[in-house]
């Protein structure tokens, strides 16, 4: 079967195994199988040698977390994270992957009515204790939300689809602290109501293009986008590659982290007395491994917090994984086992984490989770 992989990035691995201790699958299961460079192997044989594409094959590229954390460990530089969404289109369009209740429920994401009112009912299921706990959702899931004011128009603030609607609050600190640090913005809303990053993760690249045009199409190309999601910037900043075209490549150029922006502009945040909390960093993945700016995390938010703790896991991933925690519940869980014990370990107050999914996945566990920018916030209001 032809993967469509490009052969000069899948021979680029040279099976050295530096990647095996940042692979979190690997880690928690030791088969080769759920391994960056076992599976590479699976991709070879399967794209090169018509290898069958049999159900274990396809179990060990779904149980990848596309944490990417086997990428700054590789020497060689393999572009595993692009392989393995090329894998997964490839395999969805045959009809191999992404089963048709997946794809029907990703419909709502690009249709924030739709998916406002989802959550809605979500919400008040919950409180009927009617949703499984093993679904790893957020503790307190919304069911009213009130709207998002601009400031401005110097920046955008990206507001997407499922963090929208679980976690606005964080929206709302994010542009309140831009607002402080001298910056008017605008929530991005309907004009680009997803990114398609959970699209993409699932396979669904067709429908992750869409978006992403329809998104470049949308906003002002004289304004920065700023992004409040790790895994959210993380897509954005990818378009140029997802679409190949000039237009998308300059759109890619104009987003940041909100973390990466408000580390170039601290000295106009206003200076207040630190919170006293001992917060620990938890780095998402897709800040961490993809976008590399993490360290701007810690940056930003040491000013106004009386302790920053670093976790002693080197950035192993949480588990979270977009819907990798639904999809995988046993394997997620393992996965952050391993994150706890890490937390477990610093003893914080509380745990910043700057991606919806990770805050969801820790926060289901018991684990007190916040965004950065809430913190900034709180202190901020002060």
């Amino acid at each position: 079967m032809d993967l469509r992989l490009d052969a000069d990035d899948l021979n680029t691995c040279v099976q050295c195994g530096l990647c095996l201790p940042h692979c979190p699958t690997y880690r928690v299961t030791g088969d080769e199988t759920m391994s960056p460079r076992g599976r590479i192997k699976l991709m070879r044989e399967v794209q090169d040698n018509d290898a069958p594409v049999t159900d274990e094959v396809l179990d060990a590229f779904a149980t990848c977390v596309q944490c990417r954390g086997c990428e700054p460990a590789c020497p060689s530089g393999v572009p595993y994270g692009h392989l393995m969404e090329q894998t997964r289109e490839t395999l969805t369009e045959a009809g191999r992957m992404t089963p048709r209740w997946q794809r029907l429920a990703m419909k709502p994401l690009a249709h924030p009515t739709l998916l406002g009112l989802g959550t809605s009912a979500l919400g008040v299921a919950q409180r009927l204790r009617l949703v499984p706990a093993r679904l790893g959702l957020s503790a307190s899931i919304p069911v009213r939300r009130e709207p998002l004011e601009a400031t401005g128009t110097d920046v955008y603030l990206f507001t997407g689809c499922v963090m929208d609607t679980m976690q606005r609050d964080v929206h709302r600190a994010g542009l309140e602290v831009l607002t402080a640090a001298g910056f008017g913005v605008t929530p991005t809303g309907e004009l680009a109501p997803c990114c398609g990053a959970l699209h993409t993760h699932a396979g669904l690249v067709g429908d992750a293009r869409r978006l992403a045009s329809a998104m470049i199409d949308a906003l002002d190309p004289d304004m920065p986008v700023i992004v409040d999601s790790a895994g959210c910037g993380a897509a954005m900043k990818d378009y140029g590659h997802l679409l190949g075209t000039e237009s998308a490549e300059r759109f890619s150029q104009r987003v940041l982290d909100i973390h990466e922006f408000l580390a170039d502009h601290l000295a106009q945040l206003p200076r207040v007395e630190p919170l006293p909390l001992r917060v620990a960093v938890q780095d998402p993945c897709h800040l961490r491994h993809v976008q590399r700016v993490h360290l701007a995390t810690r940056t930003v938010l040491a000013p106004f917090v009386s302790e920053l703790l670093e976790l002693d896991d080197d950035g192993l991933c949480c588990g979270a994984g977009g819907a990798y925690s639904i999809l995988e519940p046993e394997l997620a869980g393992s996965i952050r086992d391993r994150k706890l014990a890490a937390i477990d370990r610093a003893a914080p107050d509380v745990v910043a984490s700057a991606n919806p999914g990770c805050s969801m996945h820790l926060g289901s566990a018991g684990v007190p989770t916040t965004h950065p920018m809430e913190l900034i916030h709180r202190a901020l209001s002060r």
